[in-house]
């Protein structure tokens, strides 16, 4: 008997093990920002008092090095759900809805479809931007790339941050609405946790706030923490503020519904700040591809999976989300397509030794100067077209034989460990290395480009 009795204990806990029923998948939530610069929060030394977003640095790990996909708004959020560089997805530059074919293409597998297909309730909060039909353009929307809900816009929160007007909810516009953007945001995001999502389900929740991008605005009894009323600094940081007091609310309601322990937290920002004095002292801005324009804010977070409190050196970005979400949560990456990103679970989890990335990381832009950069351990290794655009701040699809046939001149070459301005060329002095790293650089490039869209014919 006590035999049989063994024999069926062990059996149990082997059909329970096997059973996806026993097994509690994690939650996942991705808080990004736009326009936030590297020096803008207070974890990474900003004068902002952000709270929530420094406790979620405490709870887990802060890169000192993170990078967004791209020095601009649609591509970086392209790179980000994909994995991938943005001109493989069919997104060259920033995307205007009216007057181009671009937006994330259905080709592509993004972090949503994955998790969906995972059993996964998903959804999308906030700003959008890859692309929107409108009354002479048929293209996708977030319901095609993996979202159960959406509830979003095509750019910019209009005519400010203040009582938008432009949102729309699973296709239907939403009208005028009262209050700030980043806790509207925060309301349909507990609304849809509380009413909307499968119960039993975990759930993927993706929120893009608005702020600090202009046209900015933001609660007067927050702005005058900072400055005069009518102070755009001060605006802009009560953006900021007010955007932390929102995600503070979202978590929060984690931990009311008793699934904080059990969700992973990722915060970063699209791109860098359009602000110089929020750049942490790094060269460039929003829109160059000097590391002021690229380098962001990157935080994860995850009770008793990731370790708490620690801050990384390791270089890492939005490229990276996608390889490292499947990495902890042992889901495996698309196998028909290249991944740009690498995983950085052995990082988090604190087993340094056990990372490798297998590409460096690599930003183009069109309009940017530099408009290539590469950044290989502590070398960023940055260049200018050998052709001309016109003078134009919007991307034009006519560019697209022009970017993908053109090449690179006026390499440059900067040590940031020692250099992180930027500011001391070291390409003549490293002839070997200048080399080696050039054609990384160039071979990156062109396999890229290989994948880009011809929007131009169609």
């Amino acid at each position: 008997m006590k035999t049989v009795s063994l024999l069926s204990l062990l059996f149990f806990f082997f059909y329970l093990s096997t059973h996806s029923f026993a097994k509690v998948q994690p939650n996942v939530l991705i808080l990004l920002a736009d326009d936030l610069g590297y020096k803008d929060v207070g974890c990474y030394g900003g004068p902002v008092q952000t709270p929530a977003i420094d406790q979620l640095a405490k709870d887990g790990v802060r890169f000192t090095d993170f990078y967004s996909g791209c020095a601009v708004c649609s591509p970086s959020r392209a790179t980000l759900l994909t994995g991938r560089h943005h001109i493989r997805t069919g997104v060259y530059s920033w995307i205007h809805d009216e007057g181009q074919n671009s937006h994330l293409l259905l080709r592509e597998r993004t972090i949503a479809e994955i998790l969906k297909d995972r059993g996964y309730s998903t959804a999308h909060i906030g700003k959008w931007h890859l692309g929107l039909p409108t009354k002479n353009r048929s293209k996708p929307t977030p319901s095609h790339h993996g979202f159960d809900y959406w509830f979003t816009t095509w750019n910019n929160a209009s005519p400010s941050h203040k009582n938008p007007n432009n949102f729309i909810r699973n296709g239907e516009a939403v009208g005028p609405l009262e209050g700030y953007s980043c806790q509207l945001v925060a309301d349909e995001a507990i609304d849809w946790l509380d009413h909307h999502r499968h119960p039993k389900a975990p759930f993927f929740l993706n929120i893009w706030f608005h702020e600090p991008h202009a046209p900015i605005a933001a609660p007067e009894g927050i702005v005058s923490t900072y400055g005069e009323l009518k102070d755009k600094a001060a605006i802009y940081s009560g953006t900021i503020d007010n955007s932390d007091r929102a995600v503070s609310r979202v978590v929060e309601k984690l931990h009311s519904l008793g699934v904080r322990e059990n969700t992973l937290i990722i915060y970063a920002s699209d791109n860098g700040s359009y602000r110089d004095d929020r750049t942490g002292d790094l060269r460039g801005r929003k829109g160059s591809n000097w590391d002021g324009g690229i380098r962001v804010p990157g935080i994860f977070s995850w009770p008793g999976v990731i370790k708490k409190n620690r801050a990384l050196k390791e270089p890492a970005g939005l490229v990276d989300v996608l390889a490292t979400l499947c990495g902890l949560l042992s889901l495996e990456l698309p196998q028909d397509r290249v991944i740009d990103g690498s995983d950085l679970s052995p990082l988090l989890k604190g087993e340094p030794d056990k990372f490798k990335r297998h590409q460096p990381l690599f930003w183009h832009l069109q309009k940017s100067r530099p408009i290539v950069a590469m950044r290989d351990g502590d070398y960023s290794l940055v260049a200018n077209p050998d052709y001309e655009i016109p003078a134009t701040n919007m991307f034009q699809e006519r560019w697209i034989p022009r970017v993908k046939n053109g090449g690179y001149k006026d390499f440059q070459l900067f040590d940031l460990k020692k250099d992180p301005g930027q500011t001391q060329n070291i390409a003549s002095g490293n002839p070997e290395l200048l080399k080696k790293l050039k054609a990384k650089l160039l071979s990156i490039n062109q396999n890229i480009m290989a994948d880009g869209t011809n929007w131009h014919l169609q």
